[in-house]
């Protein structure tokens, strides 16, 4: 009796493809999904904490950058946040809702993974920057994690692709 060899290194499953070829198709989504949601939730925290978008006091933006201040990596940006506290807040606040709407939709998404990306970029230079080891700061891991959608985008199960679709259909398969 001879024992041939397996040739083929993949098993396909019903639906199309193999299991690695599809797990690659939507390795990005979950990522996708997790930023999307705490995007979304830390922007509707700041907005619906009365406290947090004050210029001072217990828990406000304004105390958190004038704690911050002499501890970042650009002085000059807090500054530039303790003129208006209370308007940094909201801008931080809208721009993670947006951004998160966008990710999670998948519309806009590389447009929305480039402003997730300079908002963790922001507070890693100012808020976390003094976190000691430096892996303690949760901004740069959120900075690391967005790198992947705004160079690949959101390929599957997004409005991104579904527009995408539509104009090739308008077209007759071109881009």
């Amino acid at each position: 009796m001879t024992h041939g060899m397996r040739t083929d290194a993949y098993t396909s499953h019903p639906g199309g493809g193999d299991w690695r070829e599809n797990a690659t198709r939507y390795a990005l989504l979950p990522l996708r999904i997790f930023l999307g949601v705490t995007f979304i939730y830390a922007g509707l925290d700041k907005l619906t904490d009365s406290a947090f978008m004050k210029d001072a006091g217990a828990s406000s933006v304004g105390d958190m950058m004038r704690t911050v201040r002499d501890s970042s990596a650009i002085p000059s940006l807090v500054d530039l946040a303790l003129k208006s506290p209370a308007g940094f807040g909201y801008a931080i606040a809208l721009g993670e809702l947006a951004v998160g709407i966008g990710t999670l939709l998948g519309l806009l998404t590389r447009l929305a993974a480039l402003g997730g990306a300079l908002i963790s970029l922001s507070l890693w230079l100012t808020v976390s920057w003094a976190s000691d080891p430096y892996y303690y700061g949760n901004d740069l891991a959120y900075l690391m994690a967005w790198i992947p959608l705004v160079l690949a985008g959101a390929p599957l199960l997004s409005l991104d692709a579904a527009l995408r679709s539509r104009r090739r259909r308008r077209t007759g398969g071109y881009r």
